[in-house]
């Protein structure tokens, strides 16, 4: 299934901090608008801040306790280096050195250096202790009213996405990549499988959409109906055991198809209150 980010807001004296996640665990925050409470250069507050040896040795920690690809080889070099006067590190200097995961670096409009929770309310802590009591009070409300502020939709989307991503691709893994494979591959491998549920449940891929809707922001997914949504949650752990059975792609897709024509008609014969119902419960 294709990664979908869902973004959200803080609000901390006066600021407004981005957050997203793009598995419904691990959220990120955004450093870039926590440095902006001590600086309109943030770029040169995450800098020095990365500077210093007891930054690099917490997020080296963060990294061996999260990151199985993490290089410490290159991670003890920083270290040693970190304190002398001619020391610099950016964030991108970090992530491709040490192939780092717990800072993100994003272009685009909305872009910035984002880190996992962790590491951006240690980052708060090093810009001014208040103002980390700041965020993390409103972030704690963000947490405490996330199901009465956020749609049906996009409530059922997130349940759904986190009870059947695993059994997902985890079927693909075992089922559909031969050993051996390079990373681009096996995120192309994912991508295809998750257009097999795009085209045999909405008719088009995920970049037949795009192309169609330039003028909407997110993916095809994101303006899927209600019950659309219920509908691929089955077809997700329906194609999964397909894949274990060995049905090529072709096959699958068809009988995809058939599914959610079928669950489709009979969610409508039976209404959307009965929905709501649930949802109540």
């Amino acid at each position: 299934m294709v990664k979908k980010s869902v973004k959200e807001t803080i609000h901390a004296k006066g600021l407004d901090i981005s957050i997203y996640t793009e598995d419904f665990q691990n959220e990120f925050i955004s450093l870039t608008d926590i440095a902006r409470y001590k600086s309109d250069e943030p770029f040169i507050v995450i800098n020095n801040w990365m500077r210093g040896k007891d930054t690099i040795e917490f997020l080296g920690l963060w990294e061996q306790l999260h990151n199985p690809d993490f290089k410490p080889i290159e991670f003890d070099r920083f270290r040693k280096e970190a304190g002398y006067n001619a020391f610099t590190l950016s964030p991108q200097k970090w992530i491709e050195n040490t192939n780092a995961i717990g800072i993100v670096s994003k272009s685009g409009r909305y872009g910035g250096t984002f880190a996992h929770s962790d590491i951006a309310f240690e980052f708060a802590s090093w810009i001014s202790a208040e103002f980390k009591l700041y965020i993390i009070k409103d972030y704690k409300r963000l947490k405490n009213d996330e199901s009465s502020r956020l749609s049906l939709g996009w409530n059922l989307n997130r349940e759904i996405s986190k009870l059947n991503y695993r059994i997902h691709t985890d079927a693909i893994k075992e089922n559909l990549l031969p050993p051996e494979l390079k990373p681009f591959q096996i995120a192309i491998t994912y991508a295809n499988e998750a257009d097999v549920l795009n085209v045999a449940l909405f008719g088009v891929t995920a970049k037949q959409w795009r192309e169609e809707n330039k003028d909407k922001d997110g993916n095809i997914r994101d303006y899927a109906t209600l019950n659309q949504l219920l509908v691929l949650a089955n077809m997700e752990s329906y194609n999964a055991i397909l894949i274990e059975q060995g049905k090529p792609q072709s096959e699958r897709i068809q009988l995809l198809n058939k599914l959610a024509i079928r669950q489709l008609e009979a969610i409508e014969k039976i209404g959307i209150d009965t929905v709501k119902k649930l949802e109540e419960k």
